[in-house]
């Protein structure tokens, strides 16, 4: 019997699929994004968990003899706990896991107003050594219609703190969150953002709706429209045009993009490129995902 009981859903990044999945809050502290079904008001509220509750149940995972190299800390932005906090569950990782080798978590550029860079350096020095930053997006006018509660300066800050604590960054961004009528601009500003942070890794996902589009599209004063698979394409190879990124690793290959792209930018951007630009003028010489193929 798996020793964790967890209040669902919980969601984690795919490259933490090997991990342990460790929910030390529930929910998102956030929860405002009109684009987000991960966690609904009606779903989850937030709530931290306790730290003893924590620990009994590291000290049942460590009796189940189950082998623990890495450990994602869940739920949706685990960093907005006070440092000490972290710094607990940090130290209580390492003390039952000795040998774990990395810790990571979801965070929001806002849940390091309140963290130092020294603080920063000591949950580092703890294995708390990679976060999944989701930007979604560098666009000012962008994040202001989904409700984000960032923007490009605060998601920079944000970026540039962890970087000088050296906790490598995994950045989000989402292809189509602004629609036709903010395609560019959403595409032109998360390069910007990008190029000036440069991090470590980068990922892009399709902005999708399961639950539907009323609540998001409804800020929107001429409309939500979600650009098509050649508008999309068309957004992609505008980010990857303005990125100038030194070695970042990029991945555009969640279930929900229909064209799969990995590399190095910027040694591969222009193979990438030549990619984006053949699905867009010979779709049927590229593979592509077919629409039951997709998902969120």
């Amino acid at each position: 019997m798996y020793p964790l009981k967890y209040i669902e859903p919980v969601f984690r990044p795919p490259s933490e699929w090997k991990s342990l999945i460790l929910q030390v809050t529930n929910g998102c502290s956030w929860n405002n994004c009109t684009f987000c079904d991960m966690y609904t008001q009606e779903q989850k509220k937030f709530k931290p968990k306790k730290l003893e509750d924590i620990e009994q149940e590291l000290m049942a995972i460590k009796r189940s003899g189950m082998p623990v190299q890495r450990i994602f800390l869940a739920d949706g932005d685990a960093l907005t706990l006070p440092f000490r906090r972290l710094k607990e569950i940090c130290e209580l990782i390492n003390q039952t896991f000795p040998d774990v080798q990395r810790i990571s978590s979801y965070c929001l550029p806002r849940n390091l107003t309140n963290k130092t860079v020294e603080q920063l350096q000591e949950l580092q020095q703890l294995k708390l050594s990679l976060v999944y930053i989701g930007c979604e997006s560098g666009d000012d006018e962008v994040l202001e219609l989904i409700e984000k509660g960032e923007t490009f300066d605060s998601s920079k800050v944000a970026l540039d703190k962890l970087q000088q604590a050296g906790i490598k960054r995994s950045v989000m961004i989402l292809n189509g969150l602004g629609g036709k009528e903010f395609s560019e601009q959403h595409a032109i500003n998360s390069a910007k953002l990008m190029n000036q942070t440069q991090p470590e890794y980068l990922s892009t996902l399709v902005v999708s709706f399961p639950l539907g589009q009323e609540r998001f599209a409804k800020k929107f004063t001429n409309g939500f429209e979600l650009p098509n698979q050649l508008g999309l394409f068309k957004e992609m190879e505008t980010l990857l045009t303005h990125l100038e990124l030194d070695k970042t690793i990029f991945r555009s290959d969640h279930a929900s993009n229909y064209l799969v792209l990995k590399g190095i930018l910027g040694k591969d951007k222009q193979a990438l490129l030549a990619q984006v630009q053949t699905a867009i003028n010979t779709p049927n010489m590229i593979p592509l995902r077919e629409e039951w193929q997709r998902g969120l």
